[in-house]
């Protein structure tokens, strides 16, 4: 007897299989092999999803230990924050307030409600933020805003910096824009700096009326025996006046130059007339000049001659340096004034050279001459040239000197024209 068999047809002598069971046979044992692939694979599948699942909860851990580190590092951040000297202030972009730390509120006297926005706290403390946030935008300057306070006046230095969060060169802008405020009380700096102050001013009276005293005592002997001649009346009448004109102008000069040297005023600069200006004050000086047997000459290139100076601040410098040239000249030499005009890279400058035939000044002496108290014969207060160096840096201009000991010093002053 014969059995049937799924896998292969059945010969039997004289019958003939329909072709159907054939195709059926050859469905079937495709079935049976597509089954045990997918089995195979459904296999697989499970096992990566396995994997996966294992992955996914090793990340999971990860990611909330992640987490729970950076809510530890913010805690301490915001406690860093909170624990600073200084005040900090953090404004978005569209001037909203997104943290403010304790000691900014105790800065600026606010309570502890919400802070809404950056012009509300201008409002409520009398300081422009707002107007400084907008003028500034990381700026390495601070900014001082005194204020008045529960506790008194209190000064405070503000500066910014910008932050940025988010990817900055995204084309289409998205993150957030945020500026820190740092607030420093500098109220003890600034009472220390006032005391400073007062405590020069007391220095400078002091340093003042010495000077004067010093400067002044001798000439007002020679003054009063003058003005004691002139009474007696007699001959040389108009050479003593001459004598006490010049004292008067020479002790003038000496005032003005204390008072310039330890005052804080800056003269006005106005358009004015240099050739006029110099010439008027060589004349101012000639006094001085005759009584010393020196004489006294003035030269310009031009009859006009427009700069922005002050005419009573050159009055001083044209003072000095011929006052100067005379003590180190002897009787019968020569002081040459002269307005000259000098381009030098595109600008054009009004030059004011002072020649004279004098001692001159030694090179280690050059050095000092313009240092503040610097006497080269002890004979003066050392503020004559100094005053002059500061007063034309006021006017934006420079002085030089150039010197050769036994023939003579030239100096030049510099002031750009109009």
């Amino acid at each position: 007897m014969e059995y049937l068999s799924h896998h292969e047809p059945i010969n039997v002598p004289g019958l003939i299989a329909p072709p159907d069971v054939f195709v059926l046979a050859d469905a079937f044992s495709e079935f049976i092999s597509a089954s045990s692939r997918l089995e195979a694979s459904y296999g697989k599948l499970q096992l990566e999803v396995t994997h996966l699942s294992h992955e996914l909860a090793d990340r999971n851990f990860a990611l909330k230990a992640s987490l729970a580190e950076n809510e530890r590092v913010h805690r301490a951040l915001q406690q860093i924050v909170d624990s600073m000297p200084c005040g900090v202030l953090v404004v978005d972009g569209d001037g909203d307030i997104s943290m403010i730390n304790p000691e900014c509120r105790r800065l600026l006297d606010l309570d502890e409600a919400p802070a809404q926005c950056l012009e509300t706290i201008s409002a409520q403390t009398g300081i422009d933020l707002a107007g400084f946030l907008h003028r500034h935008t990381s700026s390495e300057e601070e900014q001082e805003f005194c204020r008045n306070s529960t506790s008194g006046k209190r000064w405070l230095s503000v500066h910014d910096r910008c932050l940025f969060r988010g990817d900055e060169t995204d084309p289409y802008g998205r993150g957030v824009r945020q500026t820190i405020l740092i607030l420093r009380d500098v109220t003890v700096h600034k009472q220390a700096e006032q005391e400073r102050e007062r405590a020069r001013k007391a220095t400078a009276l002091s340093e003042v009326a010495t000077t004067l005293a010093h400067e002044i005592r001798n000439p007002l002997t020679s003054l009063e025996l003058f003005a004691g001649l002139i009474a007696a009346g007699g001959e040389g009448t108009d050479e003593w006046i001459s004598h006490l004109r010049a004292g008067i102008r020479s002790l003038a000069g000496t005032v003005n130059n204390v008072l310039s040297f330890h005052g804080v005023g800056f003269p006005s600069l106005t358009a004015i007339d240099l050739v006029t200006s110099i010439r008027s004050s060589v004349e101012f000086v000639r006094p001085i000049a005759d009584e010393a047997g020196v004489s006294l000459l003035f030269a310009s290139a031009g009859s006009k001659l427009m700069v922005r100076g002050n005419s009573s601040a050159l009055q001083q410098v044209v003072l000095n340096i011929i006052c100067n040239a005379i003590r180190h000249t002897e009787k019968g030499g020569t002081i040459q004034v002269s307005v000259l005009v000098a381009e030098r890279q595109d600008s054009t400058f009004a030059v004011i050279e002072f020649a004279d035939t004098g001692s001159g000044i030694t090179q280690e002496h050059l050095e000092e001459i313009f240092r503040p108290g610097f006497s080269g014969s002890g004979n003066s207060s050392g503020l004559g040239l100094a005053v002059c160096s500061q007063i034309v840096k006021q006017h934006e201009g420079n002085i030089r000197v150039t010197s050769t000991v036994g023939t003579g010093t030239t100096f030049f002053v510099e002031i750009p024209t109009l």
